[in-house]
């Protein structure tokens, strides 16, 4: 590189002397010619010396161009063949025409001429583009792929691909996706009603078996497990342990429900577990808030919280009603401040408002009232299963009316009005989505379980899956609203109504707290035969609701019925049918499909308890209570949706024989 430089250099002071000797003939030539005519023998000495010289340096500088092209071919072809990436050269069938030395290294057996390039992985060579960076495996090994797309005006025949062994990228890779830390949260359901009357001992032998679990569980692991409390505990473990107890199905649920205290109650955990976080603090986030669900859905399940949601093990159980009232009474006090800081008040359920949901609307109507604020119940009448409810307080001269239409109320609403909403906390089934978009504060009532979409903005949450009812609930925050809270006749007749409605006449789900809401709204004056008047229906209705019952099927002790007619009053008449299927001996389960107005397909599930319904309507898009659920499906026939509501019993059934691996209880699981 230094001679050609130098040589570089020679010619331009060649080319300087030729044009200054010819410069400076010319200028002799001009003043003395006989001067000019002596020097032009040396003038052509000299310059044929130099033409020569500039000669020789051009055919050098030529032959050195063409000795560098010949080198640099030659390194080219030596670079791709000793090139550390494998590289092959594929035509336009997909069949290896050329390989370097590192692809013969790496794949000695898919090397020869001719050979299909899919040996070694999925390729189309007609659309080489696409895999581009496309990651593969190939034995041991792991790959990355690099696709030499050619330009326009090169020929199309040939592909160059190039192989990057990223194998320990892709090992560390899975390593830090294995060892990233998952927060694990135990809670033991109502421990302080479990213990309650023990014995110390008893009490010490309860809490040594419940840590020795949780200590058996943890040693499984490489985590660490610490007690926070005497009912609460915290675990913190590694990824790869946690795909293994998540396909046991966290089997430490059911061995837990095999400690019981005193002999007639067993322990139930509840769990929360939080993964994917980018760092611990957040995955302890995750925790708690799937910790939050578990409880919410009724306790004695696993919650699983990840970035793309919520996953739910378990939940067999009926949990255990909680008797302490404290968590009422701190309730109703913060209701009754924002009631107060409030200029009016709209009180709404869901759509298609049962007794419930409007019962518990006008309970907290009326009492607000009493306080001296302006309240109303919102409710659509055209589409309310409770017209019996409404049409017992009509409009009345001079007074304000009890309920206002929805489109009133958002019409009416200001910024400074609370919204409650009573018996829901899924806002895609609220009476009014408009209204609820309006209100800056929103209070929650409710006792169904948790699910994953609810009222996340709500400044009180108030939700207990113990209770049996909304109108419970109610009943228990009004006994802390003082004299307000003491109602006529009439209004706690529409509590009562909502009472009996959810517990099948005090069969269903009915605690030590449901009596004694039932006492207090009997104190007020609620009699028992008017609300069982509310009950009643027509002769048509009543000869619906058994042709439902007589076409109904038993399938796994579950019995469905699918509904082939429409009728205006299925919404009111299927509930019916399927509390009366829960009557057939070897039951479990019953289910009601019909069709609604907007060709939707409608599911009434109920059950004695043995059978969890909400976690079978869950898979269908639904939800509820263990012994009271509901879905609907879009887009089908009634008998598709049958056999969708088959599936989903075939799953939950098989969900229940993984979980108990083969124990007793699985000879006993239905068959078809």
């Amino acid at each position: 590189m230094k001679n050609f430089y130098r040589d570089g250099g020679l010619v331009i002071s060649v080319i300087a002397l030729i044009v200054a000797l010819i410069v400076s003939q010319g200028y002799i030539y001009i003043k003395d010619t006989n001067i000019f005519w002596i020097s032009v023998p040396f003038i052509v000495l000299i310059g044929g010396f130099a033409a020569g010289k500039l000669i020789q340096v051009t055919r050098k500088t030529f032959q050195y161009y063409a000795r560098i092209d010949d080198e640099l071919e030659s390194k080219k072809q030596l670079s791709v063949h000793s090139f550390p990436m494998a590289a092959v050269i594929l035509d336009n069938t997909g069949r290896i025409v050329w390989t370097n030395d590192k692809f013969t290294e790496e794949f000695p057996d898919c090397c020869e001429y001719g050979m299909d390039i899919k040996q070694i992985a999925d390729i189309q060579a007609d659309d080489i583009a696409k895999y581009d960076e496309k990651v593969i495996r190939y034995n041991d090994s792991v790959y990355r792929l690099y696709a030499r797309i050619p330009h326009e005006e090169e020929a199309k025949e040939l592909n160059l691909l190039f192989f990057k062994n990223i194998t320990e990228f892709s090992l560390l890779q899975t390593e830090k996706k294995l060892s990233q830390p998952v927060v694990i949260l135990f809670i033991v359901d109502g421990y302080e009603e479990l213990i309650n009357g023990s014995l110390d001992s008893e009490k010490a032998h309860v809490s040594v078996q419940i840590d020795k679990l949780l200590e058996d569980f943890v040693a499984q692991t490489t985590g660490v497990l610490r007690k926070n409390s005497s009912d609460r505990f915290m675990a913190v473990i590694e990824e790869r342990h946690l795909a293994k107890i998540l396909e046991g199905k966290v089997e430490i649920l059911d061995k837990a429900r095999e400690i019981f205290v005193n002999d007639r109650l067993n322990v139930t955990l509840s769990i929360g577990i939080g993964r994917t976080g980018k760092t611990l603090k957040e995955s302890e986030q995750f925790a708690r808030q799937a910790l939050e669900m578990a409880l919410g859905r009724g306790g004695d399940q696993a919650a699983v919280k990840t970035r793309n949601g919520f996953e739910f093990y378990g939940g067999v159980s009926k949990g255990i009603e909680r008797h302490t009232k404290v968590k009422t009474r701190i309730i109703a006090n913060s209701l009754l401040e924002l009631v107060d800081n409030a200029d009016s008040v709209y009180i709404m359920g869901h759509r298609f408002s049962d007794l419930d949901s409007v019962g518990s609307s006008i309970g907290l109507t009326c009492a607000i009232r009493n306080l001296g604020k302006s309240a109303w119940a919102v409710c659509d009448y055209e589409a309310s299963l409770a017209k019996t409810l409404i049409n017992r307080f009509p409009p009345e001269e001079n007074e304000e009316p009890l309920f206002i239409s929805p489109a009133q109320a958002v019409e009416n609403i200001t910024e400074n009005s609370l919204l409650i909403i009573c018996d829901t906390h899924n806002p895609n089934i609220i009476e009014s989505p408009e209204l609820y978009e309006k209100a800056h504060k929103v209070v929650v009532i409710d006792h169904h379980r948790k699910m994953v979409n609810y009222i996340a903005n709500a400044v009180i949450f108030h939700h207990e899956p113990y209770a049996s009812s909304a109108s419970e609930m109610v009943t228990e925050l009004l006994q802390y609203f003082g004299d307000a809270g003491k109602l006529r006749a009439v209004q706690a007749e529409c509590l009562l109504a909502g009472i009996m409605l959810d517990t099948k006449n005090f069969v269903m789900k009915t605690g030590v707290r449901t009596f004694e809401a039932a006492a207090v709204l009997r104190k007020m004056g609620a009699d028992t035969i008017t609300v069982k008047k509310l009950f009643s229906s027509s002769i048509d209705s009543y000869k619906r609701k058994t042709q439902i019952v007589s076409e109904a099927e038993i399938y796994r002790k579950c019995a469905i019925a699918p509904c082939n007619f429409y009728a205006d009053d299925l919404r009111i008449v299927a509930p019916q049918a399927a509390d009366e299927l829960l009557t057939i001996k070897n039951v479990d389960a019953s289910f009601v499909l019909y069709k609604t107005m907007n060709s939707e397909i409608s599911i009434s599930a109920r059950s004695m308890g043995e059978l969890n319904v909400q976690l079978i309507m869950e898979a269908l898009g639904g939800g509820g209570h263990q012994t009271m659920a509901g879905a609907q499906l879009k887009g089908m026939s009634v008998n598709e949706a049958t056999e969708k509501l088959k599936k989903a019993v075939d799953d939950y059934y098989l969900s229940l024989i993984k979980s108990n691996n083969g124990s007793a209880e699985q000879k006993s699981m239905p068959s078809v």
